[in-house]
């Protein structure tokens, strides 16, 4: 029997939404930095992609000094994208579980983009810690179709 929960998909691209060192933003001298993460969905109707874009924002004194958006961009076949579009209302439903699952995978993503772009510099040392993703997805996603984020 098939788990009603279970959504195949594949990662058809990677896009870096937003980047930025603000050098002169930063104080090497002021140890105080905080981190904010900011989580949205995005969706492509035709290619039945669904993009978790995942933000993150080193600050110091409410200053940014390094920025970073990117967009993990998911295909799922088309029998489970059958069972989460919901034409009538205009609506796709997406599961918690799936959605978690992508968000993670978009996490690492965010880990190796934010240290490539980085790489060889100063603000390498900057490292995403451990996010709990259950504070960043905590129940079914419900995408409205006409609110769409992502055009291709």
């Amino acid at each position: 029997m098939e788990n009603k929960d279970q959504i195949s998909f594949g990662l058809r691209k990677i896009t870096t939404e937003q980047f930025a060192v603000i050098e002169r933003a930063f104080d090497e001298k002021n140890d105080n930095i905080e981190l904010v993460t900011n989580l949205r969905f995005g969706l492509n109707i035709e290619k039945r992609i669904i993009t978790p874009l995942l933000s993150i924002n080193f600050s110091q004194n409410k200053n940014p000094f390094l920025l970073l958006e990117i967009g993990c961009h998911f295909e799922i076949i088309k029998e489970h994208w059958d069972n989460l579009y919901h034409k009538d209302n205009n609506e796709i439903k997406l599961p918690k579980g799936i959605a978690l699952h992508l968000v993670m995978l978009s996490i690492g993503t965010l880990r190796g983009v934010l240290h490539a772009k980085t790489e060889n510099t100063f603000f390498n040392r900057f490292l995403v810690p451990t996010l709990n993703v259950n504070d960043l997805v905590k129940e079914d996603i419900i995408i409205n179709t006409n609110d769409l984020i992502i055009k291709e």
